[in-house]
């Protein structure tokens, strides 16, 4: 099942990818390259009749770039991934809300009952037996039918909420690649407008900086989209696992509630 789980996320990042690259390159294909070029040509001529006119800066010319074009691309593909794993935590949430183990107050839980109220967990659909939650219970209750004993119960719940913890963090691991990746794709957009310039330094220096100027626009450009890109990814990605902590502390306080709480060991087991 986890494998399964691991294969499925696999081709969901990739569809996710191909159908970014899809929207976003129609996108400025259609809408926004075009009306860049457009304003551009405008801002050409004017400057051109009055030296001292002074461009105003345009949404389209500003994200003009193949460099902006792949940080909005990733952007976009992030927000994919951890929508999808924001959807799985509020189904995991769901779950915290449901009384699995039928506990009232005042009820005991003894070593031999321990097969009895994993029943309900086990009824659970195969993909909510994946959960943290249920893995969590059965774990608990197994252990306590074996060792009888509830500090071992104890730890076994903290091991499988921090297994998950840990797991949780490792994945996304492509979501902090992408916000590494996408200031360093502004800062070769940068590079190459400066290089550009450098290039066309000959004819600002006969009075036609017309070309030095949109070469720096690229290089300035795309470090802002890219940061401002960046930031936005880094504050989904934070909410997200504070989302994800939550789940691991709430699961474990549901379980010291509502399972270890009622835990007895008849008092022979003790002598």
């Amino acid at each position: 099942m986890k494998q399964q789980g691991i294969v499925s996320d696999f081709v969901y990042q990739v569809f996710a990818l191909i159908i970014s690259v899809i929207i976003v390159h129609a996108v400025y294909v259609a809408v926004i390259r075009p009306n860049a070029e457009v304003i551009m040509a405008q801002q050409a001529a004017l400057q051109e009749a009055d030296p001292d006119y002074v461009s105003e800066r345009s949404l389209y010319v500003v994200m003009r770039d193949y460099e902006q074009e792949t940080c909005i691309i990733l952007m976009f593909w992030a927000l994919s991934i951890i929508g999808l794993k924001v959807w799985r935590n509020r189904r995991e949430n769901r779950l915290l809300q449901r009384p699995l183990l039928n506990v009232s107050e005042g009820m005991s839980i003894l070593p031999e009952d321990a097969r009895n109220y994993a029943r309900p967990v086990q009824a659970l659909p195969p993909n909510e037996r994946e959960y943290l939650l249920p893995r969590a219970l059965l774990t608990a209750l197994q252990r306590f039918s074996t060792t009888r004993s509830i500090s071992d119960v104890s730890s076994v719940v903290k091991d499988v909420c921090n297994t998950e913890a840990e797991r949780l963090e490792s994945e996304l691991t492509i979501v902090r690649y992408i916000a590494w990746a996408i200031p360093s794709i502004g800062f070769l957009g940068t590079v190459r407008g400066i290089g550009e310039a450098l290039g066309q330094a000959q004819s600002a220096v006969s009075g036609d900086i017309l070309g030095v100027t949109t070469s720096l626009g690229v290089a300035f450009n795309s470090t802002f989209i890219a940061l401002v890109v960046s930031i936005i990814i880094m504050f989904v990605l934070y909410q997200l696992q504070l989302l994800q902590d939550r789940l691991v502390l709430d699961t474990q306080d549901y379980c010291d509630n509502y399972l270890i709480r009622h835990m007895q060991v008849p008092d022979h087991d003790n002598d």
